[in-house]
């Protein structure tokens, strides 16, 4: 069944991933109106979530935030699909790094590197960056997909661009076997979704709510002496983005536990608070908080 799904599924994607952007876009404008105004696509958890980030802001405040949210979510949905086929120089074009000069400066200390970001943006496009690895390999950490034909075809589409994908649960063995081989990495970490409330080892605040939040990036940055950068990401204009680095440490064996999990946070939360509408809102990422833990 996995593969009927697939092969039925797989020409519409390639069909999408040859369209020129002009086209691309005005598709995405058709999906718009088909997801929030006639499916309505997790409405509900969106305006939950916003409600909660931002209980300041006016019901027309927040509304105008969703509805960019949507046009935004149905573009970064197509552009994945674009990604099956886009040329690297093309992808150069769309997705710019502002200061590779400040990686560079990092991957010289030979150390690898646990590369945390959120959410934002065209986080599927950040990928792109792995062509500008030297002696690095790219490692992207993600949630195995149930069906193995599209799990595979989302490996295929990253090795285009010299990133390996491993799941969560290969992350410390493949971890392990670097280190004792010698291969050093750039471990890409998009931790600001919620863990189980069971399994969380560490409270944060995000955009001031306490809920439970990932810590594995941190602590595996501390068990393998991994230095930790921050990509912050902008959306320009539709289709465009820019990637910025930024250093969260260079010896987070050194910094007390959860620091880094928090400053991740802080970040962030600047982003979202500059241009909410490029987060992904559709996730529950405040299903489990202080109150609802205690009830």
């Amino acid at each position: 069944m996995q593969f009927v799904v697939f092969i039925l599924v797989y020409p519409l994607l390639w069909c999408i991933s040859i369209l020129p952007f002009k086209l691309l876009y005005l598709l995405s404008d058709f999906v718009y109106i088909l997801v929030y105004h006639i499916i309505g696509y997790r409405k509900k958890t969106v305006r939950h979530n916003l409600l909660i980030a931002f209980p300041e802001k006016t019901s027309e405040e927040r509304l105008v935030i969703e509805k960019k949210f949507y046009h935004h979510l149905c573009d970064i949905f197509l552009e994945m699909a674009k990604t099956l086929t886009i040329s690297e120089a093309e992808m150069d074009r769309r997705y710019v790094f502002t200061n590779l000069e400040l990686y560079k400066s990092v991957e010289e200390q030979q150390k690898s590197i646990a590369l945390l970001m959120a959410h934002y943006g065209s986080y599927e496009w950040a990928v792109s960056m792995n062509r500008h690895l030297d002696k690095f390999t790219g490692f992207a950490i993600y949630k195995k997909i149930a069906n193995e034909h599209f799990d595979k075809l989302v490996k295929d589409i990253r090795a285009r661009f010299k990133a390996v994908l491993i799941t969560t649960k290969e992350t410390i063995p493949v971890m392990q076997e670097n280190e004792h081989q010698g291969i050093l990495g750039v471990y890409g970490f998009a931790s600001d979704q919620s863990p189980k409330a069971a399994k969380a080892h560490h409270w944060g605040t995000f955009m001031n709510v306490a809920t439970p939040v990932h810590t594995g990036a941190e602590m595996l940055a501390k068990r393998f002496d991994l230095n930790v950068l921050f990509l912050k990401t902008r959306k320009l204009k539709r289709g465009y983005y820019e990637g910025t680095f930024e250093i969260l440490s260079l010896d987070a064996p050194a910094v007390p536990d959860y620091d880094i999990t928090d400053e991740f946070l802080r970040r962030v939360e600047l982003q979202i608070r500059t241009e909410p509408e490029y987060y992904l809102w559709t996730h529950k990422r405040w299903k489990h908080t202080r109150e609802t833990s205690a009830s």
